[in-house]
């Protein structure tokens, strides 16, 4: 659990610093770190809940893991956008991406 954190912390980090290169808007930056705040506890979240659930079944564990990613995207664009007024491209692709990198790496933790 340890080192999937870490590595999940290490390519959101690496992933933030590139995509704040890429969108210099007003906002933009705190979007990108709030993402990358939400990324990092839902993927450790699904990560858990997938090794309960799935213990058994791989099919179970990632499919867990990507419902509740999905869930995750879908409030946290309706919070964004709604409340706290983000801005909403930055927010979301990169709340996507860092999504998409951590699962990427997630089958090499899987035992």
């Amino acid at each position: 659990m340890v080192r999937h954190a870490l590595l999940t912390v290490g390519v959101v980090v690496v992933g933030g610093v590139l995509l704040g290169l890429a969108f210099r808007g007003p906002g933009d930056a705190t979007a990108i770190w709030t993402s990358a705040a939400v990324a990092v506890v839902v993927q450790l979240a699904a990560f858990s809940l997938g090794r309960v659930v799935g213990a058994g079944n791989l099919t179970a564990r990632i499919g867990i893991g990507a419902l509740l990613r999905f869930l995750a995207i879908v409030t946290y664009a309706l919070v964004v956008i709604l409340l706290v007024k983000l801005p909403a491209t930055a927010a979301l692709v990169s709340l996507a991406a860092f999504f998409f990198l951590s699962t990427v790496l997630e089958p090499l933790l899987i035992k």
